[in-house]
Protein backbone atom coordinates (compact mmCIF):
# COMPACT_ATOMS: atom_id res chain seq x y z
CA UNK A 1 0.00 0.00 0.00
CA UNK A 2 1.12 3.56 -0.82
CA UNK A 3 2.43 5.42 2.12
CA UNK A 4 0.35 8.63 1.67
CA UNK A 5 1.99 10.54 4.53
CA UNK A 6 5.53 9.60 3.59
CA UNK A 7 6.63 13.02 3.97
CA UNK A 8 4.94 13.53 7.30
CA UNK A 9 6.07 10.35 8.32
CA UNK A 10 9.91 11.62 7.12
CA UNK A 11 9.91 14.49 9.37
CA UNK A 12 8.48 12.44 12.47
CA UNK A 13 11.23 10.21 12.40
CA UNK A 14 13.66 12.98 12.15
CA UNK A 15 12.46 14.69 15.60
CA UNK A 16 11.76 11.83 17.46
CA UNK A 17 12.91 11.41 20.93
CA UNK A 18 11.87 8.82 24.20
CA UNK A 19 9.64 10.32 26.79
CA UNK A 20 10.92 12.97 28.75
CA UNK A 21 13.80 13.38 26.22
CA UNK A 22 11.63 15.75 23.97
CA UNK A 23 11.08 18.39 26.36
CA UNK A 24 8.33 20.91 27.02
CA UNK A 25 5.78 21.21 24.13
CA UNK A 26 5.81 25.31 24.32
CA UNK A 27 5.21 26.37 20.86
CA UNK A 28 6.88 29.66 19.13
CA UNK A 29 5.32 32.69 19.86
CA UNK A 30 4.49 32.09 23.81
CA UNK A 31 0.95 30.84 22.13
CA UNK A 32 -0.33 27.59 23.86
CA UNK A 33 0.17 24.39 22.51
CA UNK A 34 -2.37 23.15 20.55
CA UNK A 35 -4.48 19.82 20.11
CA UNK A 36 -6.14 19.00 17.64
CA UNK A 37 -8.82 15.82 18.33
CA UNK A 38 -9.84 14.47 14.85
CA UNK A 39 -13.16 12.69 15.34
CA UNK A 40 -15.15 10.54 12.50
CA UNK A 41 -18.60 8.97 12.40
CA UNK A 42 -19.27 6.36 15.00
CA UNK A 43 -16.97 8.35 17.17
CA UNK A 44 -16.42 7.13 20.70
CA UNK A 45 -18.13 10.12 23.01
CA UNK A 46 -16.15 9.08 26.34
CA UNK A 47 -12.70 8.88 24.21
CA UNK A 48 -13.39 12.38 22.66
CA UNK A 49 -14.35 13.35 26.22
CA UNK A 50 -11.04 11.84 27.65
CA UNK A 51 -8.67 14.26 25.47
CA UNK A 52 -10.66 17.24 25.90
CA UNK A 53 -10.60 16.77 30.20
CA UNK A 54 -7.33 15.88 30.61
CA UNK A 55 -5.88 18.64 28.41
CA UNK A 56 -7.75 20.61 29.60
CA UNK A 57 -7.14 20.87 33.11
CA UNK A 58 -3.47 21.09 32.72
CA UNK A 59 -3.03 24.80 34.22
CA UNK A 60 0.55 26.23 34.53
CA UNK A 61 1.83 27.22 38.57
CA UNK A 62 -0.62 30.40 37.76
CA UNK A 63 -3.89 28.80 37.10
CA UNK A 64 -3.17 29.27 33.47
CA UNK A 65 -4.75 26.74 30.80
CA UNK A 66 -1.30 25.01 29.00
CA UNK A 67 -3.02 23.59 26.20
CA UNK A 68 -5.77 24.91 23.54
CA UNK A 69 -7.84 22.33 22.16
CA UNK A 70 -9.68 22.12 18.92
CA UNK A 71 -12.41 19.19 17.69
CA UNK A 72 -11.90 18.86 13.78
CA UNK A 73 -13.87 16.41 11.89
CA UNK A 74 -13.33 15.46 7.92
CA UNK A 75 -16.32 18.19 7.44
CA UNK A 76 -17.86 20.68 9.67
CA UNK A 77 -21.21 19.53 11.05
CA UNK A 78 -22.89 16.55 12.48
CA UNK A 79 -21.00 13.83 12.98
CA UNK A 80 -22.74 10.44 14.26
CA UNK A 81 -21.09 8.75 17.58
CA UNK A 82 -21.48 5.10 18.64
CA UNK A 83 -24.79 6.22 20.35
CA UNK A 84 -27.84 7.68 19.77
CA UNK A 85 -26.62 11.09 19.62
CA UNK A 86 -24.98 13.24 17.33
CA UNK A 87 -21.91 15.84 17.98
CA UNK A 88 -21.81 19.31 15.94
CA UNK A 89 -18.54 19.66 14.85
CA UNK A 90 -17.56 23.15 14.14
CA UNK A 91 -13.95 22.72 12.51
CA UNK A 92 -12.79 21.17 9.18
CA UNK A 93 -9.15 19.36 8.66
CA UNK A 94 -8.14 22.81 7.87
CA UNK A 95 -7.54 22.80 12.42
CA UNK A 96 -5.09 19.73 11.48
CA UNK A 97 -2.48 22.35 9.96
CA UNK A 98 -1.84 24.65 12.89
CA UNK A 99 -2.30 21.71 15.51
CA UNK A 100 1.15 20.93 17.78
CA UNK A 101 -0.31 17.38 18.84
CA UNK A 102 -3.29 15.66 16.52
CA UNK A 103 -5.14 13.07 18.55
CA UNK A 104 -6.99 10.26 16.48
CA UNK A 105 -9.48 8.53 18.85
CA UNK A 106 -11.98 5.36 17.51
CA UNK A 107 -14.08 5.29 15.39
CA UNK A 108 -16.89 2.36 14.88
CA UNK A 109 -15.92 2.32 11.53
CA UNK A 110 -12.59 0.84 12.07
CA UNK A 111 -14.21 -2.55 12.99
CA UNK A 112 -15.70 -2.89 8.95
CA UNK A 113 -13.31 -5.22 7.65
CA UNK A 114 -14.78 -4.47 4.30
CA UNK A 115 -13.55 -0.43 3.50
CA UNK A 116 -11.49 2.22 4.98
CA UNK A 117 -8.75 1.88 7.95
CA UNK A 118 -10.82 -1.36 8.85
CA UNK A 119 -9.22 -2.66 5.81
CA UNK A 120 -6.19 -1.23 5.91
CA UNK A 121 -6.91 1.59 3.33
CA UNK A 122 -7.62 5.20 3.87
CA UNK A 123 -10.19 7.16 2.03
CA UNK A 124 -8.54 9.42 -0.17
CA UNK A 125 -10.92 12.58 1.89
CA UNK A 126 -8.51 11.03 5.35
CA UNK A 127 -5.70 10.82 3.34
CA UNK A 128 -6.29 14.63 2.39
CA UNK A 129 -6.66 16.09 5.48
CA UNK A 130 -3.85 13.45 7.37
CA UNK A 131 -1.58 15.31 4.82
CA UNK A 132 -2.19 18.84 5.99
CA UNK A 133 -0.31 17.75 9.68
CA UNK A 134 2.90 19.89 9.75
CA UNK A 135 6.39 17.20 10.13
CA UNK A 136 7.29 16.85 13.35
CA UNK A 137 3.90 17.29 14.86
CA UNK A 138 3.26 14.97 18.07
CA UNK A 139 0.72 12.64 16.68
CA UNK A 140 -1.52 9.94 18.90
CA UNK A 141 -4.07 7.46 18.96
CA UNK A 142 -6.08 6.18 21.12
CA UNK A 143 -8.07 2.09 21.05
CA UNK A 144 -8.30 1.38 17.17
CA UNK A 145 -7.27 4.72 15.96
CA UNK A 146 -4.28 3.47 15.83
CA UNK A 147 -5.45 1.84 12.44
CA UNK A 148 -5.80 5.31 11.43
CA UNK A 149 -2.13 5.91 11.93
CA UNK A 150 -0.97 2.23 10.51
CA UNK A 151 -3.12 2.98 7.03
CA UNK A 152 -1.25 6.14 6.97
CA UNK A 153 1.82 4.21 7.13
CA UNK A 154 3.21 6.34 10.34
CA UNK A 155 3.60 3.14 12.22
CA UNK A 156 5.60 1.35 9.93
CA UNK A 157 8.92 -0.30 11.78
CA UNK A 158 7.86 1.65 15.05
CA UNK A 159 6.42 -0.11 18.51
CA UNK A 160 2.66 0.42 18.50
CA UNK A 161 -0.61 -1.07 20.18
CA UNK A 162 -4.39 -1.31 20.21
CA UNK A 163 -7.38 -2.81 21.83
CA UNK A 164 -6.84 -6.23 22.31
CA UNK A 165 -9.93 -7.68 20.14
CA UNK A 166 -8.33 -5.96 17.49
CA UNK A 167 -4.74 -7.53 17.58
CA UNK A 168 -5.65 -10.32 14.87
CA UNK A 169 -6.51 -7.75 12.65
CA UNK A 170 -3.54 -5.25 12.73
CA UNK A 171 -1.35 -7.54 12.39
CA UNK A 172 -2.65 -8.87 9.46
CA UNK A 173 -3.33 -5.82 7.99
CA UNK A 174 0.15 -3.85 9.09
CA UNK A 175 2.82 -6.73 9.25
CA UNK A 176 5.33 -3.89 9.26
CA UNK A 177 4.32 -2.37 12.41
CA UNK A 178 5.89 -4.22 15.90
CA UNK A 179 2.13 -4.16 17.65
CA UNK A 180 2.72 -5.19 21.55
CA UNK A 181 -0.88 -6.53 22.32
CA UNK A 182 0.19 -6.38 25.96
CA UNK A 183 0.70 -2.82 27.11
CA UNK A 184 -1.53 0.37 27.35
CA UNK A 185 0.29 2.88 25.77
CA UNK A 186 3.31 3.13 23.59
CA UNK A 187 5.46 6.15 23.00
CA UNK A 188 8.22 6.28 20.25
CA UNK A 189 8.76 9.79 20.16
CA UNK A 190 6.44 11.53 18.27
CA UNK A 191 3.93 9.08 17.64
CA UNK A 192 2.27 7.67 20.43
CA UNK A 193 -0.75 5.09 20.75
CA UNK A 194 -2.99 4.31 23.16
CA UNK A 195 -4.90 0.52 23.26
CA UNK A 196 -8.45 1.58 24.19
CA UNK A 197 -10.91 3.93 26.23
CA UNK A 198 -9.64 4.12 29.72
CA UNK A 199 -5.67 3.66 28.87
CA UNK A 200 -6.13 6.58 26.42
CA UNK A 201 -6.59 8.68 30.00
CA UNK A 202 -3.00 7.03 30.87
CA UNK A 203 -1.63 8.40 27.37
CA UNK A 204 -2.93 11.57 27.70
CA UNK A 205 -1.66 11.84 31.41
CA UNK A 206 2.12 10.95 29.65
CA UNK A 207 2.00 13.26 27.05
CA UNK A 208 1.08 16.23 30.21
CA UNK A 209 3.70 14.63 31.87
CA UNK A 210 6.36 14.56 29.43
CA UNK A 211 5.49 18.49 28.55
CA UNK A 212 5.22 19.57 32.15
CA UNK A 213 6.28 17.77 34.15
CA UNK A 214 4.62 15.34 37.38
CA UNK A 215 3.57 18.23 39.35
CA UNK A 216 1.21 19.40 36.33
CA UNK A 217 0.15 15.69 35.49
CA UNK A 218 -0.57 14.84 38.84
CA UNK A 219 -3.03 18.32 39.39
CA UNK A 220 -4.73 16.90 36.40
CA UNK A 221 -5.01 13.72 38.18
CA UNK A 222 -6.27 14.60 41.42
CA UNK A 223 -8.64 17.06 39.38
CA UNK A 224 -9.89 13.72 37.20
CA UNK A 225 -10.14 11.36 40.13
CA UNK A 226 -7.71 9.13 38.65
CA UNK A 227 -4.97 7.18 38.99
CA UNK A 228 -1.82 9.95 38.24
CA UNK A 229 0.68 7.31 36.75
CA UNK A 230 0.23 3.84 35.31
CA UNK A 231 3.23 2.82 33.28
CA UNK A 232 2.90 2.15 29.23
CA UNK A 233 4.06 -1.45 29.95
CA UNK A 234 1.53 -2.66 32.52
CA UNK A 235 -0.73 -4.87 30.56
CA UNK A 236 -3.80 -3.84 28.68
CA UNK A 237 -5.95 -6.56 29.83
CA UNK A 238 -5.72 -7.97 33.73
CA UNK A 239 -6.55 -11.67 34.21
CA UNK A 240 -8.60 -10.83 37.56
CA UNK A 241 -8.88 -6.92 38.22
CA UNK A 242 -11.00 -7.29 41.37
CA UNK A 243 -10.35 -9.76 43.39
CA UNK A 244 -12.37 -12.60 44.32
CA UNK A 245 -14.28 -12.31 47.83
CA UNK A 246 -12.89 -15.12 49.58
CA UNK A 247 -9.47 -13.67 48.08
CA UNK A 248 -6.67 -11.53 50.11
CA UNK A 249 -5.91 -8.54 48.20
CA UNK A 250 -2.14 -7.88 47.68
CA UNK A 251 -3.29 -3.83 48.14
CA UNK A 252 -1.78 -3.50 51.88
CA UNK A 253 1.53 -4.45 50.87
CA UNK A 254 1.58 -2.23 47.93
CA UNK A 255 0.79 0.44 50.39
CA UNK A 256 3.08 -0.12 52.55
CA UNK A 257 6.00 -0.14 49.63
CA UNK A 258 5.29 3.11 48.33
CA UNK A 259 6.30 4.22 51.89
CA UNK A 260 9.37 2.34 51.85
CA UNK A 261 10.67 2.47 48.72
CA UNK A 262 13.88 4.04 50.28
CA UNK A 263 14.87 0.27 52.07
CA UNK A 264 15.60 -2.46 50.65
CA UNK A 265 12.34 -4.57 49.75
CA UNK A 266 12.36 -8.42 49.18
CA UNK A 267 9.33 -10.66 48.35
CA UNK A 268 9.45 -12.38 51.47
CA UNK A 269 8.84 -9.69 53.10
CA UNK A 270 6.21 -8.44 51.11
CA UNK A 271 4.14 -11.47 51.17
CA UNK A 272 4.15 -11.53 55.21
CA UNK A 273 2.19 -8.40 55.02
CA UNK A 274 -0.88 -10.52 53.29
CA UNK A 275 0.08 -13.42 55.43
CA UNK A 276 0.81 -15.40 52.50
CA UNK A 277 3.54 -17.27 50.79
CA UNK A 278 6.09 -16.12 48.18
CA UNK A 279 4.24 -17.70 45.66
CA UNK A 280 0.38 -17.33 46.46
CA UNK A 281 1.81 -13.40 46.79
CA UNK A 282 3.43 -13.30 43.68
CA UNK A 283 0.62 -14.88 41.84
CA UNK A 284 -1.54 -12.79 43.19
CA UNK A 285 -0.04 -9.64 42.68
CA UNK A 286 0.61 -10.42 38.98
CA UNK A 287 -3.65 -11.20 38.65
CA UNK A 288 -4.47 -7.90 40.54
CA UNK A 289 -1.79 -5.60 38.62
CA UNK A 290 -0.68 -7.00 35.40
CA UNK A 291 3.23 -7.18 36.24
CA UNK A 292 5.06 -8.96 38.76
CA UNK A 293 5.71 -7.57 42.33
CA UNK A 294 9.83 -6.60 40.99
CA UNK A 295 8.51 -4.78 37.70
CA UNK A 296 5.98 -2.69 39.83
CA UNK A 297 8.27 -1.80 42.25
CA UNK A 298 11.00 -0.95 39.47
CA UNK A 299 8.48 1.33 38.16
CA UNK A 300 7.43 2.70 41.30
CA UNK A 301 10.97 3.72 42.31
CA UNK A 302 11.69 5.21 38.92
CA UNK A 303 8.28 7.37 39.21
CA UNK A 304 9.49 8.97 42.69
CA UNK A 305 12.74 9.53 40.99
CA UNK A 306 11.09 11.44 38.55
CA UNK A 307 9.20 13.40 40.91
CA UNK A 308 12.34 14.35 43.29
CA UNK A 309 14.33 15.32 40.12
CA UNK A 310 11.20 17.39 38.88
CA UNK A 311 10.14 18.63 42.11
CA UNK A 312 13.21 19.12 44.53
CA UNK A 313 16.74 20.44 44.59
CA UNK A 314 18.24 16.81 45.99
CA UNK A 315 21.82 15.74 44.53
CA UNK A 316 21.04 12.57 42.04
CA UNK A 317 22.55 10.95 45.32
CA UNK A 318 20.17 11.89 47.48
CA UNK A 319 17.32 10.79 45.19
CA UNK A 320 19.14 7.40 44.00
CA UNK A 321 18.71 6.53 47.73
CA UNK A 322 15.52 7.79 48.60
CA UNK A 323 13.83 6.38 45.97
CA UNK A 324 15.40 2.92 46.26
CA UNK A 325 18.19 2.65 44.09
CA UNK A 326 20.77 2.91 46.50
CA UNK A 327 23.56 4.78 44.13
CA UNK A 328 23.96 7.17 41.71
CA UNK A 329 24.46 4.78 38.99
CA UNK A 330 21.90 2.25 39.54
CA UNK A 331 19.30 5.14 39.65
CA UNK A 332 21.09 6.35 35.90
CA UNK A 333 20.75 2.45 34.55
CA UNK A 334 16.94 2.46 35.00
CA UNK A 335 16.35 6.17 34.04
CA UNK A 336 17.95 5.07 30.67
CA UNK A 337 16.03 2.35 30.54
CA UNK A 338 12.80 3.84 31.15
CA UNK A 339 12.67 7.16 29.64
CA UNK A 340 16.00 7.21 27.64
CA UNK A 341 17.71 9.91 29.34
CA UNK A 342 20.29 10.43 32.29
CA UNK A 343 18.89 12.11 35.81
CA UNK A 344 20.70 15.03 34.75
CA UNK A 345 19.73 15.33 31.36
CA UNK A 346 15.66 14.91 33.18
CA UNK A 347 16.44 17.78 35.55
CA UNK A 348 17.39 20.22 33.16
CA UNK A 349 14.92 19.54 30.61
CA UNK A 350 12.48 20.15 33.63
CA UNK A 351 14.11 22.24 36.04
CA UNK A 352 16.92 24.31 33.92
CA UNK A 353 19.67 23.13 36.09
CA UNK A 354 22.64 22.77 34.63
CA UNK A 355 24.95 20.19 36.59
CA UNK A 356 21.74 17.67 37.54
CA UNK A 357 21.74 18.84 40.70
CA UNK A 358 25.07 17.20 41.70
CA UNK A 359 25.25 14.49 39.69
CA UNK A 360 28.67 12.10 41.20
CA UNK A 361 30.43 10.20 38.78
CA UNK A 362 29.90 6.69 37.83
CA UNK A 363 29.99 3.98 40.51
CA UNK A 364 30.06 0.19 40.42
CA UNK A 365 25.79 -0.35 41.61
CA UNK A 366 25.24 -1.93 44.85
CA UNK A 367 22.31 -0.11 45.93
CA UNK A 368 19.60 -3.10 46.63
CA UNK A 369 20.57 -6.01 49.03
CA UNK A 370 21.29 -8.98 47.20
CA UNK A 371 17.98 -10.62 46.42
CA UNK A 372 16.08 -7.57 47.07
CA UNK A 373 13.27 -6.01 44.78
Amino acid sequence: MANVCQDRAMGVEASSGRGAGRGRAVPEGGRRHRVAVLVRDGMLPMEVGIIHRIFGEARSADGERLYELVTCALRPGEVLTDTDFTVHVAHGPEALATADTVVVPASGADYDRSEGCGAGRLSAELAQALGRIRPGTRIASICTGAFVLAAAGLLDGRRATTHWRSVDDFRRLFPSVELDADVLYTDCGEVLTAAGVASGIDLCLHMVRCDHGAAVANDVARRTVVPPHREGGQAQYIQRPVPEPQLSSTGAARAWALDHLDRPLNLRELAARESMSVRTFTRRFREEVGVSPLQWLTQQRIERARQLLEETELTVDRIAAEAGFGTAASLRQHLQSAVGVSPRAYRSTFRGVGNGGGEAPARPEGGASAGGV
